[in-house]
């Protein structure tokens, strides 16, 4: 039998993985005198993790989906959304957005409906490219 694994799993997954070996070989190859300062991370992106609130029912949730709908479909015809995901639990969705900060990927999530009657908790997580490639182009 073959398992799937949802694309947000396995991306997750693979970033667990390389991260600490990254790092590791960064931190090895580098003497410390000699580490250059950490410049900040560049955004490209937010993930942005929509779950409805425990005290919000889905007959609201229903109520709201046409207009929800149809603006989440405008932010992605504007560029806003490159990626759009369900849960797999079913309590609400993922979405990777085209924003350069958070409070960017905020505000569109705010201007939302179901933003509007505050009926999702959202967690916004800066993503950019993974930093530690970057040292693998360095001359040794």
């Amino acid at each position: 039998m073959v398992r799937w694994h949802s694309p947000a799993s396995v991306l997750r997954n693979t970033a667990l993985v390389l991260a600490p070996l990254l790092i590791g070989a960064a931190v090895m190859n580098t003497p410390a005198s000699a580490q250059p300062q950490a410049s900040a991370p560049t955004t490209t992106g937010v993930m942005v993790i929509l779950t409805a609130r425990p005290e919000t029912t889905r007959e609201q949730v229903m109520a709201m989906m046409p207009a929800e709908i149809r603006e989440t479909v405008q932010l992605y015809l504007r560029g806003k959304i490159r990626e759009w995901y369900g849960r797999g639990d079913g309590r609400g969705v993922v979405l990777l957005l085209a924003t350069a900060s958070v409070e960017e990927a905020r505000s569109l999530m705010d201007a939302l409906p179901l933003g509007q009657r505050n009926l999702m908790d959202h967690e916004y997580i800066p993503v950019g490219p993974l930093f530690p490639l970057g040292l693998l182009l360095r001359a040794p």
